[in-house]
């Protein structure tokens, strides 16, 4: 099962449903990777907390409840309770990115924060009770998070640093409620748009 932010994943399923990604969807035993929910769809009212013109858009509109209490509630009605073992958090947003921190509104700042770090702990808050124990939940943050990155601001070091402060805590938290496991990575270049853009770097 894979989730995806809502206007990607149109382009997602295309990809999917065209074959472009069944080389990396082949397995060591030479079988391919099928994915059983791309995702849970559900026609719910809108999250709450959602911006007004977030919940407007028909790109979300038409998904349901595109928060991570709506994927909960999803995954409950169609797998039941314990259904995860792994839970993997690859969401990082900085709308103020390209700005150095210096020119960083405080709007920028908190949204990369909220998005890119908080959403690991909401992930963790509401799926916790539905990984199994001894499940995981691996996040991707970058080597920002402890070096100046000069390209990479809008507060996005600042939420990657918090974001790695955050995983020891929940790993203390999770590790102790339901015996599960909390990591992040930093896996290094990937060969991405953002990557190729003179003021981006790379990373989550």
């Amino acid at each position: 099962m894979r989730g995806h932010l809502a206007p990607a994943l149109g382009i997602f399923e295309n990809m999917l449903r065209r074959g472009k990604l069944d080389e990396s969807m082949t397995l060591a035993s030479g079988e391919k990777m099928t994915f059983e929910r791309v995702p849970a769809r559900r026609r719910v009212r809108h999250p709450r907390g959602a911006r007004p013109r977030t919940s407007a858009s028909k790109r979300y509109r038409e998904r349901g409840d595109f928060s991570i209490e709506g994927v909960k509630n999803a995954l409950i009605a169609d797998f039941g309770e314990g259904c995860l073992d792994i839970v993997v958090h690859s969401l990082a947003n900085g709308p103020e990115v390209k700005n150095p921190l210096l020119e960083t509104s405080r709007h920028g700042y908190l949204a990369a924060i909220g998005a890119s770090a908080y959403s690991f702990t909401a992930l963790v808050q509401q799926l916790g009770p539905l990984v199994r124990p001894g499940g995981s939940f691996v996040g991707l943050t970058y080597l920002a998070a402890e070096r100046v990155v000069p390209g990479y601001g809008g507060g996005m070091s600042t939420a990657k640093a918090a974001l790695e402060s955050d995983t020891r805590v929940l790993a203390f938290e999770a590790g102790r409620k339901w015996g599960h496991r909390v990591n992040v990575i930093s896996a290094g270049p990937l060969p991405r748009r953002a990557r190729r853009r003179p003021s981006a770097s790379s990373g989550a």
